[in-house]
């Protein structure tokens, strides 16, 4: 019955195309190229930094219709003026740059104010100025200006005898360092080295991460066991040095490899000795890291994350007997997700830890003692995630952090900041606004400036007290006349039931400007189910890449966040265990059945996806695994087999060790039950996302007699394709979707 009713739907959906209206013509095309110049620039007031010049005032560069104009901001006295003469400064400059400067258009950056602000310093592209804010004389900086530089530090796990990183003790008076794959301390005054260890090797050496006692008697130094080697390879064709290619190789860790072994060991500097570190509490080991030493030199901790991430610990070595014990041990029968979720402030003074845990089935902040690991208290509560720490306020005893789903009439991923104390009492909102919000503080957090939008609301920008509700100064109010002008149509946020038919699942649809609710519109899904974050923006911008030009082809757009992606609950977030082939497809397939309930101009018997990485995988998947609801897929650079990508993330959500589960949710392995229309794209030189499982896929799609089409562009990395491979993709969508044939690209682009 459903294909019956697709080719009755193509039949009348190509009928009205020719009757009554045009989708994916030349017209379709070049609105398509031509919206993201058409939107721009055409949104004001939406200043994007803050800076604080002390705890009461700060300025901003606001982008007014006239142009940018700088503004200083009293926020003890909430008042608002121009941060100096822009005309006047523009005079200056003009001689003293030898060109015309317009006030509106100032060529400057990196702004300091004196603390009396009758002073301005300043840079150009090429210069360091200082201004008389009074007389506006303007006087070179002697020096210019020069741009900072990052220092690297070594950090690796892999010897090199070529490298001698010595590390200084706190007094000063020894260096330690590596040689001959052993542990060496040398005397600064005398230049006398003392081999400290003697039981390194090639094979199990020394690292040049070393860390000293606050009290310079002890050092702790780790051996490591070297892992697995793993490279990747790439033939990169088409050099632009050469004519002959090149073959390009990386370090590639994936799913199953070997990793190093990482074995702390103790030395006492006056006695010589050396105190070997017992390994029980962390021999499974996927990392051990955040080395600390207490301030009285009595212990150090690290932290050990279990192969597999389901046990992660804060363990301490004393170092007087080098025992080591639990202070915190969490544990999960999933999954711990500690590259997006883990948080630990050591609190020194009272020897306690902040830890971040999800142990109640939300992400949440807990009050640890440091000593014993018990639970001192739980700090913060409720049905909703701890999204970021953004300061500890220790003297206070205080912590402001960001939240979502407090509302129950919001959006459950909308941004809000709050503050509570230690004890989990107190708790203050310090925005309520219906909107993602993105928050300055001042230096002693007493006044912050407020921006909130959503994607369907402009900014708002406010002034407001942290302790007098009663400051709510509005600084700007964005301005969308000129964008609406153009025909922009804001996204409509949209929820629906999930499988479980009780959670909402939020996304947005996207319409054309040339939107007519009589029209019949195919839908196209814009998917990243990547386990590790939430993707359905939340904030105002007038231009989606990935949505806004293909709905001007004639399509409606949609992007979703189902069931097992972030920043909801644990169990939420548990539906990918295991099961990344899953990625919300049950969800997703409501959501869009339920939208086009509510607006019959959305095509549900015609419906396409797109998606590039993970997403790529989920748009793979979608023909693979759910082709009695999708139609076309467009996949960019997709991880097919799980067991054919990176380690870390693969690990995270698919378990170790690996099990049938990564064949169940492979593309290729199943890539016999593939339906639908299907376009690879690859760039030839990925390296993030091996290109061989997308070669891999194509292979077993051909030895299952599989029509698809493969675009394969040379010399790109990870990528949806670049300007190539989203023509192809406009025209796949158009061709397969529509039924139409695209016009040429030589009409289009001429």
């Amino acid at each position: 019955m459903k294909l019956v009713s697709k080719r009755v739907c193509v039949v009348s959906t190509l009928f009205i195309g020719l009757m009554n209206f045009a989708q994916g013509t030349l017209k379709e095309y070049q609105k398509a190229n031509a919206v993201d110049s058409l939107f721009k620039n055409k949104v004001f007031n939406t200043p994007k930094e803050f800076h604080w010049v002390n705890n009461n005032s700060f300025w901003y560069v606001n982008n007014a219709k006239k142009g940018n104009e700088f503004l200083l901001v009293d926020a003890k006295e909430q008042k608002q003026t121009s941060a100096f003469n822009q005309e006047r400064l523009a005079i200056a400059l003009s001689k003293i740059l030898e060109k015309e400067i317009t006030p509106n258009q100032l060529p400057i950056d990196n702004l300091e104010f004196s603390k009396d602000f009758s002073n301005l310093v300043f840079t150009t592209d090429s210069l360091k100025i200082s201004c008389d804010l009074k007389s506006y004389e303007l006087t070179k900086v002697q020096g210019g200006y020069k741009k900072s530089q990052k220092r690297n530090t070594y950090w690796g796990d892999r010897f090199d005898e070529q490298i001698k990183r010595e590390v200084k003790s706190p007094d000063l008076l020894y260096t330690a360092f590596i040689k001959n794959y052993n542990l060496y301390i040398k005397n600064v005054k005398t230049q006398e080295e003392t081999q400290l260890s003697y039981d390194g090797s090639k094979g199990f050496y020394y690292s040049s991460f070393l860390e000293w006692s606050p009290d310079s008697k002890k050092i702790m130094a780790y051996k490591v066991r070297p892992g697995e080697e793993h490279k990747i390879y790439f033939v990169e064709s088409s050099p632009k040095n050469q004519l002959q290619p090149k073959l390009q190789d990386r370090d590639y860790l994936k799913p199953g490899d070997q990793l190093p072994f990482k074995s702390p060991q103790l030395f006492d500097i006056t006695s010589k000795k050396h105190l070997p570190i017992a390994t029980d509490l962390f021999q499974e080991q996927y990392s051990i890291s955040s080395f600390d030493w207490k301030d009285d030199s009595s212990a150090f901790t690290f932290e050990f994350n279990q192969r597999g991430h389901q046990v992660y610990r804060v363990l301490e070595v004393n170092v007087t007997d080098g025992k080591v014990k639990v202070i915190i041990d969490e544990t999960s029968p999933t999954f711990i997700d500690y590259s997006g979720k883990k948080y630990r402030y050591n609190l020194r003074k009272t020897n306690q830890i902040i830890w971040a845990s999800e142990r109640d089935g939300w992400n949440h902040l807990y009050l640890i003692d440091a000593n014993t690991g018990k639970i001192k208290n739980q700090i913060t509560k409720g049905n909703w995630p701890v999204r970021e720490v953004i300061k500890v306020d220790e003297e206070n005893k205080q912590i402001y952090f960001t939240a979502s789903g407090l509302d129950v009439n919001q959006d459950p991923y909308l941004l809000h900041y709050c503050r509570i104390d230690f004890e989990g009492k107190n708790f203050k909102r310090l925005t309520t606004e219906n909107g993602n919000h993105k928050v300055s503080f001042s230096p002693d957090y007493q006044f912050y400036v407020d921006q909130y939008s959503s994607v369907d609301k402009a900014p708002v920008t406010l002034l407001k007290s942290v302790a007098n509700p009663k400051v709510d100064m509005k600084l700007q109010q964005a301005d969308i006349t000129d964008l609406l002008n153009t025909g922009w149509k804001a996204p409509e946020v949209f929820s629906a039931k999930g499988r479980d038919g009780k959670t909402d699942i939020w996304g947005i649809i996207v319409r054309p400007t040339t939107f007519d609710p009589n029209r019949s519109y195919p839908i196209i899904e814009y998917i990243y189910a990547g386990p590790h974050d939430s993707f359905v923006p939340k904030n105002f911008q007038p231009y989606y890449w990935s949505m806004t030009a293909l709905a001007e082809l004639g399509f409606i757009v949609v992007q979703i966040d189902g069931m097992g992606t972030s920043n909801r609950s644990k169990a939420f977030h548990d539906v990918c265990w295991k099961n990344l082939k899953d990625a919300g497809f049950p969800d997703r397939k409501l959501w869009m059945k339920a939208a086009a309930a509510k607006y019959p101009y959305m095509n549900i018997e015609k419906v396409g996806i797109h998606g590039t990485s993970a997403g790529g995988q989920n748009a793979g998947a979608a023909l693979v695994f759910n082709s009695d609801f999708y139609d076309v897929a467009v996949a960019s650079c997709g991880c097919h087999d799980n067991r054919m990508d990176k380690m870390w993330w693969n690990e995270q959500w698919m378990g170790y060790p690996i099990g049938p589960e990564y064949e169940a949710c492979s593309n290729t392995a199943n890539a016999a039950q593939m339906g639908g229309n299907l376009m690879l794209i690859l760039g030839e030189l990925d390296d993030n996302v091996d290109p061989a499982s997308t070669m891999q896929f194509a292979d077993a799609l051909i030895k299952a007699n599989k029509n698809f089409e493969l675009v394969t562009i040379p010399g790109m990395g990870h990528s949806s394709g670049g300007d190539y491979g989203e023509r192809k993709r406009r025209d796949y969508f158009v061709q397969h979707l529509m039924g139409v044939t695209p016009p040429t690209w030589d009409e289009i682009y001429k």
